[in-house]
């Protein structure tokens, strides 16, 4: 039974979903700070990855009260998305794709960061690192919803 109302567990479902929907919104508030608050440029990758976080902060929350697991189906296409920017991204960063193949050479170069927290964990980092929590949380949903 995944009635909230019936008896006072909540689903594990419901946990995996409430967990990617505080990730989203930390990730959002921690975007605009960055951007809004501290000034940090934000480069082309960066805006498609907001792109597929943000909407994650309005969507979830509908498919929380009441609990609805379909929401897997939009949220996952949204974090897979996020995953493959995120990814570009670091790989970018790294040096694996040449700075000729990076969308934003013009404005704000996609190589460069401007945030490295303990030397090595920079903001495409901290997004591929996200939307891979996300994805494995949504995965873990999947599997309870279908046991």
């Amino acid at each position: 039974m995944n009635d909230i109302s019936a008896n006072n567990t909540l689903p594990k479902g419901w946990l995996l979903l409430f967990s990617v929907w505080v990730l989203a919104t930390i990730s959002t508030l921690a975007s605009l700070f960055f951007s809004e608050i501290v000034k940090l440029p934000v480069c082309s990758l960066c805006w498609y990855q907001r792109i597929a976080m943000y909407p994650l902060v309005v969507i979830l929350p509908m498919a929380l009260f009441p609990f609805d697991a379909k929401v897997i189906r939009y949220a996952s296409v949204l974090v897979l998305f996020g995953w493959l920017t995120a990814l570009f991204h670091v790989l970018l960063v790294a040096g694996y794709i040449p700075k000729s193949a990076q969308p934003c050479v013009q404005d704000i170069p996609c190589s460069e960061t401007h945030l490295n927290v303990f030397g090595f964990l920079n903001m495409p980092m901290m997004s591929l690192l996200t939307f891979s929590l996300m994805a494995l949380l949504l995965f873990f949903m999947t599997k309870s919803e279908s046991s």
